[in-house]
Formats: C-alpha cells, structure tokens, sequence
C-alpha cells in the first residue's frame, strides 16, 4: 500500500525504526508494515548472532529513549573506573572489557552477560579467571604475566613501587590502572669469583690473588631496598678485604697460613653486608700466583733446605747403621757358635750364585778352608 512501508527482518537481525531522525521501536524477526504518515520511516537493521555489540553511533540517545526497556533487547556494559569487565557469551569469558568501557550488547540466541570485577590495590586476576582468559588467548593483551621459578620470589613493583614479594608460581595482574612488573630474585646460594687481582704484600712482594665466596640472598625485600646490585656490592667488598688482608702479612706469611687470611677476609665482608639481606656463606684463597723471578727464589730455597734435610737424614742412617754392626761384631767375638753361623749364612749366599762345584778333600775341607773368617 503507498501509506506504508514493507519492513523484512529476518533470524539473527532486529531494526531500529526511526522517524523524523528520531527513535522510535525496534522490529523484531519478521515482516511488518510501517505507516508513513507523520514521515517516512527509516529503518537500521543489525546483525544481532552471538551477542554481538550495538555498532550504531547513537548509544546514549538509544538508551536514554529504551529507558526500563532496555533490559529484552540489549546489555548494557557499564564498567567503572576501579573495575573490569568479563564479557560472557553462554557462560564463557569472550572478552574482556577495560575500566571506563561502557557498551551495548545485542540479546539474542546467545545469552549475553556482563560480569564486574574490582580492580584492588593490587590488581591481580583471580585464579579462575587467569586459566579461562588462558584459553581464550587475550591474557597476555589485557594482563602482565610472571612466572616465578622454585627456589626464588618475585618482586612485584606498581608503578615502580615495590609493593611485596610473590612466591614460586604463576602469577597475573591486570595492566590497566598502572604499570605492573615483577623482578625475579634467585635464593640459592651462588659463586662470586674474584679472579686476577694483582696487589702488594707486606715485604713488596706484587702477588695475583683469585679468590671464590659463596653468597646467598636471604632477605631480597631488604636487599632491594638497600642495594642496587647486590652481587656486584658483595664483589667489590670481597675485593676490599682482600687488599686489606695481603698488605698486613709479609709472603711468608701469606704461604703459610692461608686459613687465617681466608677468615679475615670473611669476618671483613659480613660486617659490610650486614643488616643488607645477602648472606656470606662461604670464601677462600684459590690460587695464589708469584711473578716469574720470585718463583725461581722460592724454588731455590725450597730445593736448599730439601736439600740440607736429606743430608742430615742420611748421616743419621749411616751413624745408626755403624752402631749397628760395632754391636754385632762385639757378639761375634764373644761367641764362636754366633760366629760359625754366620760363616755358613756366607757359604749359602756364594753357593747360590755357582751351577756347578767340584769339592776336594771333603766336605770337611770345604768349611774349614773355604770359608774362613781371620
């Protein structure tokens, strides 16, 4: 008819009537006809399958003219300044909305919510949530993301303010309302090597010291906030009290007691860290190198008195050995039997180095002549 107008919305689609460029209904699946008295109507149709989101420019004027009848055709995403804003579609988080968002959501087949959540002074995203926004693959858009290894804590900082710290897991803040960061801090115990360090003894004796340490953090919030690198602070007091140690003692000294100047050393770098949260659990004297011409001395020395003490080693074992057969030839003389043994202990030894003898007057001959001891 020419006083109407033939509007078709089909499965999945809704209309919004508008008349004179103002609202007026929305059209629902079907065929209707619309009066053009009082002007003709334009009509906006809208894809509305999965829930999808109002597209139209005109959102406050749209609910501002629904009123109460807003709540059959849309939802309406109104997320505060402090909250965020899970879009749900059949109970499944499909988007996530910042705070500040306000948004139409078409109702259709798919039923369509919108859920709050308060955004705290430590914003982090429940455990329930973190896992389902895993799935949907928009954590790592909306959400800072740490894992914090075993054996070590995490620093969190908000706005560059250290807040706490975070034990072994993952963990998840939302990154809307500041700047989320987490500094992993490592509570086994480590090496420090201080290698090559070229210092002055007592005597002027120019030595090359390597040194090793065992550290550990025990309080990283305090070793935070009192140090800037607490390996590097650990270092250079390793490097003080070694100095401190090689020029109180002469290289004698030095060689022969290293265990002293190791708990020196030591007693030196925990009075520096102390109150600083870094434990010292362990140092010592690794290699101590002497210049060229020093090493050529020392050898030479060592190989003098090695020397000397073989000397008198051996003098001794000859003095001992002379007294020794003084006594056993003062027995001898006293016992002609003792003597007579030991004439035939002779005879055995020279007859074990001869293959054949030939004898000559008897055996009689043999130990009478043969062996005899003037």
């Amino acid at each position: 008819m020419f006083w109407t107008k033939k509007v078709v919305i089909g499965d999945g689609e809704r209309g919004l009537v508008y008349r004179n460029r103002r609202f007026q209904q929305i059209l629902l699946p079907g065929v209707h006809r619309l009066s053009v008295f009082g002007g003709v109507p334009q009509v906006s149709v809208h894809n509305v399958a999965n829930g999808a989101a109002y597209a139209g420019n005109d959102q406050d004027s749209l609910l501002e003219a629904l009123g109460t009848q807003l709540g059959p055709h849309f939802v309406l995403a109104n997320v505060g300044a402090q909250q965020v804003g899970l879009l749900l579609r059949n109970g499944r988080i499909d988007e996530v909305l910042p705070p500040g968002s306000r948004r139409l959501y078409w109702q259709g087949a798919v039923a369509t919510e919108v859920q709050l959540l308060p955004l705290e002074d430590e914003p982090r995203v429940p455990t329930a949530v973190l896992h389902r926004l895993g799935q949907l693959g928009v954590l790592p858009r909306v959400a800072t993301l740490s894992t914090v290894p075993s054996e070590s804590v995490g620093l969190l900082f908000i706005d560059g303010t250290l807040r706490r710290a975070l034990g072994a897991g993952l963990h998840a803040f939302w990154n809307f309302n500041g700047n989320v960061s987490v500094e992993r801090v490592e509570l086994r115990a480590r090496s420090l090597d201080v290698a090559g360090q070229e210092l002055l003894s007592r005597d002027k004796v120019t030595l090359r010291v390597n040194l090793a340490a065992t550290v550990q953090v025990v309080d990283p919030v305090l070793a935070h906030r009192t140090l800037s690198q607490a390996d590097e602070f650990v270092y250079r007091q390793l490097q003080f009290g070694l100095r401190q140690a090689i020029a109180t003692r002469s290289l004698d000294e030095l060689l022969a007691d290293k265990a002293a100047l190791d708990g020196e050393i030591a007693s030196h770098v925990r009075a520096a860290i102390d109150g600083h949260g870094v434990q010292l659990l362990g140092v010592g004297i690794k290699d101590v190198i002497l210049p060229g011409e020093m090493k050529e001395i020392l050898n030479g020395v060592v190989l003098a008195e090695k020397q000397a003490q073989a000397s008198v080693i051996r003098r001794r074992e000859e003095a001992n050995a002379t007294r020794s057969q003084l006594n056993t030839a003062k027995l001898i003389e006293d016992n002609p039997v003792l003597m007579r043994l030991k004439e035939l202990e002779a005879l055995e030894k020279v007859t074990e180095k001869i293959d054949k003898l030939t004898v000559f007057g008897g055996l009689d001959g043999v130990l009478k002549q043969l062996v005899t001891m003037k």
